[in-house]
Formats: C-alpha cells, sequence, structure tokens
C-alpha cells in the first residue's frame, strides 16, 4: 500500500516537474520572438555601436520600447541626405 502512494507521489512530482519545463521553454519562445521584432539593426539611424546606438533615441535603441518607434526608417543603400542633395543639384 505504501508502494502504490510512493509511486503516485514519484509519477506526479515528475509530471510537475515536465510540465513546468514546457510552460518555461513557450515563455522564452514568446520572448525571443518580441526580441526578433525590435527593428534597431534594419534602421537607418542604427549606428552598430555600443557607445551610442541610435543617434535619435539612444536610451530605448535595441529595447523593447523601441519595437514601435515612430522614428523607424528602414535602410538604404545609399545616404538619404546625400541623395537629397544631388536632387538639388539635378
Amino acid at each position: 500500500m505504501i508502494a502504490v502512494i510512493y509511486v503516485i507521489c514519484a509519477w506526479t512530482v515528475t509530471i510537475l516537474l515536465v510540465w513546468k519545463f514546457l510552460v518555461s521553454l513557450q515563455k522564452g519562445v514568446s520572448y525571443v520572438k518580441r526580441l526578433h521584432a525590435i527593428p534597431c539593426h534594419k534602421c537607418e539611424y542604427f549606428t552598430n555601436d555600443y557607445r551610442l546606438k541610435c543617434t535619435v533615441r539612444p536610451m530605448t535603441a535595441c529595447s523593447e520600447e523601441a519595437i514601435a518607434c515612430p522614428d523607424f526608417e528602414p535602410k538604404t543603400p545609399y545616404c538619404k541626405a546625400c541623395a537629397k542633395s544631388c536632387h538639388q543639384l539635378n
């Protein structure tokens, strides 16, 4: 009789540990997906320098607050300031 109680307790603990592991894994995956939504590395203002990550919003650069950044500009193969000056010359 006592052996049955021990087996039930052992299985209960095992199931709880597996359940906690799966819940933690799910939370980790959702957190990583949220971090991959940060658009800073694709922005024109991102400097890729640890001292000044963003020239417009340095305090929120590369953080979760930057996901909905109103100053996001997609990177272009050339400088936008150069393009504006070239249009003025033509």
